[in-house]
């Protein structure tokens, strides 16, 4: 009692320091949130009695949260309880009753906290039906492993790109997640499932440890074939509906007497530790643009090349031929026309007889509506809808997709650089998706941004003015600023990620001990499942020699705009004078359409002379929640019609659209998300508008042609998703 009491009181305390960072708006590495929790959730693996003692603190914190009305208290503790149980080798009926009672309660809170409260509640049902369920779902789609129960594949794609991302940095996670892979075996990891599922359905009266020990004498053959047993089990009991606790328990006594046979079990029997491997990652040095698609590709491809190998034979089709006997049909999809003669390679016979192949000729333009009306399903809640409000959460206006469906998590390590970066394949992805349907991706895809300091050549003047993790992490600081949990979490690597790379190596503890890193990643890739959406954003760039096609690309943070020096040459004599002028700044045109919360359109004009100008996309603060563009425009002169602007590189204006053309002869350079490898030279106008989605831009095309102008939304178009927006991950979405 008195050790209970002890490991009660510690875990308390911990609790409570959590508590106290949330509220501090800056707090120390001492009373840091995030660190706080992984010291916490790591005490479950020294000690897995602590499990029960770890549940009942964390649910007692949050009832009295509810009661307090100390709603940003309520996600925080709602996920650390979560992984608790995840963790927690056996966990007693009242608790997880308790648990449940609470989850459906904040339902009636708004979003995303009835959200939130939503998904653990169907989850903790299932748990109390059938104990260590999360666990073992989660080791099994994380880690691959074979089923035959319901074929499933998860894949975590980390990209580094290697001029934002240090050498030490890149050294460290490969380590790291290498070292992680070699210690978890798939064999092992099956271990973990079934000692984990016996144990969290048992508890103290079956030996954990003997059945480890027999489970390690078996070869992998018999592992698999235990393991997919308990998979079985598993699936049935979820499945039906009259299954018990007691009923799913009898269950997997049987296998475990199976397993155990005449073994002599210990007279003193304890609860051990299974441990929870992290997420299989496959890192990536992202080295070419394209490599986004082709992963992505390749992944899918792996994925039905298993589902098919994997499958059961389903019962032929039948169909009645036209003397009304039943035939076997089976339905394939096919490109050729059905006959056999016209098959490459076989020979012409004149006499043969004609007949045609029991096969369905493809549609290309019904296949393709179909496609694109799959698809319909990918978009969030309002984005097929004229709203500037920013979207955030998962959709309840249409349905999810079947479950059976893989999912693609894309880990993005870097600044808004390296999210520009991913803007740009996003959207050349999405092209590909429309002009090949066929070739759409059959998988769930998410995307994850974990901040770090980029690598740069800092000279003397930088280092006196070295650029902080709001300047070139402006995405990431608002995700911060509307999702609390994220910014304790995962905000805090920005730094820490490269100091512990640049950190020796330390000789006497294994590699595999505390992987920070990777610990706080996978955290979030458990956990974080509440996307923020932003709106990309195309600009099209015409040049000031005419013999250059205009260029389009896409940015997703920031659209920087400076003037070039003119190049003087015979043709173009100007005074010393009027040069000098010149030189003050940039005579430019602005014209643009007024963001307005109503989403009427009203259009203004500009004139102006500037020595510079920045469009972002993301609000400066959280209360912002407007989709448009922020210009700000350091203006150096008066206007010429218009007297002096409203405009000033302290308050910007905002927009929908803008256009911006030089009247003088001074060109424009552009910089694309801060990256000096996306940078436009010579550019005598640009204009820019949020990124249409590729598979609706084509189909209002087709629209266009088949029905004339002014009718392009008519159709399928018209309930298709409008804006090209990425969807950013985290642990609560947008909180009011």
């Amino acid at each position: 009692m008195d050790l209970s009491a002890t490991e009660a009181d510690m875990v308390y305390q911990k609790v409570q320091a959590i508590l106290r960072g949330l509220d501090i708006q800056h707090p120390t590495q001492q009373s840091d949130p995030g660190m706080l929790r992984w010291t916490l959730h790591k005490s479950l693996d020294r000690n897995p009695n602590s499990g029960n003692i770890m549940v009942g603190v964390l649910i007692k914190e949050l009832e009295k949260a509810e009661e307090e009305d100390n709603l940003h208290y309520i996600i925080p503790l709602l996920h650390t309880l979560m992984f608790a149980i995840t963790k927690t080798a056996y966990i007693s009926d009242e608790l997880y009753e308790r648990v449940y009672v609470f989850c459906k309660k904040i339902l009636t809170l708004p979003k995303p906290y009835c959200t939130i409260g939503l998904d653990y509640a169907q989850r903790l049902k299932t748990e109390k039906k059938v104990p260590g369920f999360s666990y073992q779902k989660m080791v099994v789609l994380e880690q691959n492993l074979k089923r035959n129960v319901n074929n499933h594949q998860d894949r975590v794609l980390l990209f580094l790109d290697p001029a934002l991302v240090s050498e030490a940095v890149c050294n460290t996670l490969l380590r790291e997640t290498q070292a992680s892979q070699m210690s978890h075996s798939p064999v092992s990891c099956m271990t973990y499932v079934i000692s984990n599922c016996i144990q969290a359905a048992h508890g103290k009266d079956c030996d954990i440890a003997l059945l480890q020990q027999m489970l390690k004498d078996k070869s992998t053959e018999e592992v698999e074939l235990w393991f997919q047993e308990v998979l079985l089990v598993v699936e049935r009991s979820e499945q039906e509906n009259a299954s018990t606790r007691q009923k799913h328990s009898e269950r997997l006594w049987e296998i475990y007497k199976k397993l155990i046979s005449s073994q002599e079990e210990s007279a003193m029997l304890k609860l051990q530790r299974i441990p929870l491997p992290s997420p299989k990652f496959s890192v990536h040095l992202w080295t070419d643009d394209d490599q986004l698609w082709k992963e992505l590709m390749l992944f899918m491809r792996e994925s039905l090349t298993t589902e098919a190998e994997t499958e059961y034979v389903k019962e032929p089709e039948l169909s009645l031929d036209p003397e009304g006997n039943e035939q076997h049909r089976i339905s394939v999809w096919s490109n050729d026309s059905g006959i056999e003669r016209d098959l490459p390679g076989t020979e012409e016979k004149e006499s043969a007889k004609l007949y045609r192949k029991p096969c369905i000729k493809k549609k290309a333009a019904d296949v393709d509506s179909a496609v694109l009306l799959q698809n319909l399903t990918k978009a969030p809640k309002g984005s097929r809808a004229a709203t500037l409000q920013r979207l955030s959460g998962h959709s309840t206006e249409v349905p999810t997709g079947p479950d059976k469906l893989p999912t693609a998590r894309v880990v993005i390590l870097g600044d808004d650089r390296a999210l520009g970066r991913l803007a740009k394949a996003y959207y050349s992805f999405r092209k590909r998706e429309a002009r090949r349907p066929h070739r759409t991706l059959k998988a769930n895809l998410q995307f994850y941004c974990i901040p770090i300091q980029g690598e740069r050549e800092e000279t003397l003047a930088e280092m006196e003015e070295s650029p902080t993790m709001s300047d070139m992490c402006e995405l990431s600081t608002y995700l911060g600023q509307v999702d609390p949990w994220y910014d304790k979490n995962i905000n805090t690597l920005y730094d820490r990620i490269t100091k512990l790379a640049l950190m020796p190596p330390c000789p006497s503890r294994d590699s595999t001990s505390d992987p920070f890193i990777l610990d706080v990643a996978s955290y979030y890739l458990r956990f974080g499942l509440q996307p923020v959406f932003f709106q990309i954003y195309s600009v099209k760039i015409h040049f000031r020699d005419l013999t250059l096609e205009p260029v389009e690309d896409v940015f997703l943070s920031e659209l920087k705009v400076d003037p070039q020096d003119c190049t003087f040459t015979k043709l173009n004599t100007l005074t010393k004078k009027k040069a000098a002028g010149d030189a003050r700044g940039a005579g430019i045109q602005v014209h643009y359409q007024k963001a307005l919360a109503s989403n009427r359109e009203r259009e203004e004009c500009l004139v102006m002379k500037t020595s510079g100008a920045i469009i972002k996309t993301i609000p400066s603060n959280e209360t912002d929640d407007l989709v448009c563009l922020n210009v700000y425009i350091d203006e150096t002169g008066k206007s010429s019609s218009f007297g002096r602007s409203a405009l000033c590189k302290l308050n910007g204006l905002k927009a929908s659209t803008i256009q911006i053309r030089s009247l003088d002869l001074r060109t424009l350079s552009l910089q694309l998300d801060k990256d000096s490898r996306r940078v436009y030279t010579n550019v005598s106008s640009f204009e820019v508008s949020p990124c249409q989605e590729p598979g609706y831009s084509l189909q209002k095309m087709r629209a266009s042609r088949a029905h004339g102008e002014g009718k392009e939304d008519c159709g399928i178009s018209r309930y298709m998703t409008k804006s090209l927006l990425l969807p950013i991950n985290t642990f609560a979405g947008i909180i009011q």
